[in-house]
């Protein structure tokens, strides 16, 4: 039987949290729901509701893919045009089918949406936020979705973070959440975010799908700063595949709930505090789709240093990161050098074979332009047999330094991705 929803689900990644899903802190000012519409996959729930509350901050980051799908225009729009915040907002996420590449049909099962979340809600629709993620091209049934919603309504809670977690995933082997606390000002304040994402992970402004709230008061526009900052050394700095999606998304909902005094200044102590708890957030969940890599058996930290510019440290490490020969490499627990030099010299950054320096580990492999002295093979190889990877390459050119995540490339992958339409 070809259908996906009757295939055996896969194996949990052997990359996962040890610990599950987390206990995410309620959010003062927030309610989720979770059920299944069944848009394609069946006996699980695939449309999530987030309920927010009046007053609430909101910031996004997107895509910047060329073919961006129906959700991703109207959420840029919605935000860069949004006035009020005293009526309360909405956010609601489909998973299975993406929107994309749907053209003025995709358009119009927006508005649909929209329009009837606005009315069960009693919001405004430019208060309306809509997600999709899973097959392109193929016209999404908005009947789907929206007779589902009076359901989604009445089965709001402040607890339902993990049963929303769970219903945007689509390939992913295990719903990905983090949480945090700070004090701001004597008071604390909770963060708590979800996120999906385990193939086509190559972002560029933002990655997959991940929401994360917090009780915290601050201005949406230092909020909107604080995140684009964020996701550059967050979801933008992780690779699976060397593939941005059509559908990338990542939103933070503050609801001014916690009590403090609301946060107005970028550079205050306050802000920078509330912002080290916030990336710690976002850095987590990043990983986490990054252990659950298609096919993932190991997660690779590369990290690049005395480049000639930062711009040049980032795009050697992605050269590296999303090399198929370095992955593969990887994935076979050989300690294959050389796939690094290559990967270096493709980059297009400046390097000088006689300065560059490769590290796995604490094992110094390579320097001056040929293999160092005391390196020894077998050493290599033994450290390859990790699950946690760090690779470190020095240019010996200048300042500049990047580090971005990645996973290796197994069978697995081939498996996942040739059967993901069927």
């Amino acid at each position: 039987m070809s259908d996906s929803a009757t295939k055996a689900k896969p194996a949990v990644s052997p990359l996962a949290p040890p610990g599950g899903f987390p206990d995410l802190p309620v959010i003062d000012g927030v309610r989720f729901a979770a059920v299944a519409a069944g848009i394609k996959y069946r006996n699980r729930d695939d449309v999530m509701l987030a309920e927010i509350a009046p007053g609430a901050s909101l910031a996004g980051v997107f895509t910047r893919s060329a073919t961006r799908s129906a959700p991703v225009l109207d959420c840029e729009a919605k935000l860069a045009a949004l006035g009020s915040q005293e009526a309360g907002f909405a956010i609601l996420v489909n998973s299975g089918n993406s929107n994309a590449f749907t053209g003025a049909a995709g358009a119009e099962t927006v508005r649909a949406v929209c329009a009837q979340v606005a009315r069960a809600m009693d919001l405004p629709e430019a208060h309306v936020f809509t997600a999709s993620t899973g097959v392109i091209g193929e016209p999404l049934p908005a009947e789907k979705i929206t007779g589902a919603i009076a359901a989604l309504k009445a089965g709001l809670s402040p607890a339902g973070g993990a049963a929303a977690a769970r219903a945007i995933m689509t390939t992913d082997t295990f719903a990905k959440g983090a949480a945090a606390t700070v004090r701001i000002g004597g008071t604390p304040v909770s963060i708590a975010g979800f996120a999906k994402g385990s193939g086509m992970i190559a972002p560029d402004m933002a990655t997959m799908l991940a929401y994360v709230f917090t009780d915290a008061a601050i201005d949406r526009s230092v909020l909107q700063d604080m995140l684009r900052a964020q996701t550059v050394r967050t979801f933008n700095a992780i690779t699976v595949d060397s593939d941005t999606s059509t559908s990338d998304t990542v939103m933070v909902v503050a609801t001014g709930k916690a009590g403090h005094g609301r946060i107005t200044d970028a550079d205050s102590v306050e802000a920078r505090e509330f912002a080290a708890a916030l990336e710690a957030v976002m850095k987590d969940l990043a990983l986490q789709i990054v252990r659950d890599g298609e096919g993932a058996t190991k997660l690779v930290e590369v990290r690049v240093t005395g480049a000639a510019s930062d711009a040049d440290a980032d795009r050697v490490a992605r050269a590296i990161a999303n090399s198929p020969l370095v992955k593969t490499a990887i994935a076979g627990e050989d300690p294959n050098w050389g796939r690094i030099v290559m990967a270096v010299g493709k980059s297009g950054a400046k390097a000088d074979r006689d300065r560059l320096s490769i590290r796995f580990g604490d094992i110094l492999v390579a320097e001056d332009g040929w293999v160092a002295p005391g390196y020894r093979e077998e050493a290599g190889a033994a450290y390859m047999t990790s699950d946690t990877l760090l690779i470190s390459v020095d240019l010996g050119l200048g300042d500049g330094s990047a580090t971005i995540w990645t996973c290796d490339l197994t069978h697995g992958y081939i498996t996942i991705n040739a059967d993901y339409r069927s």
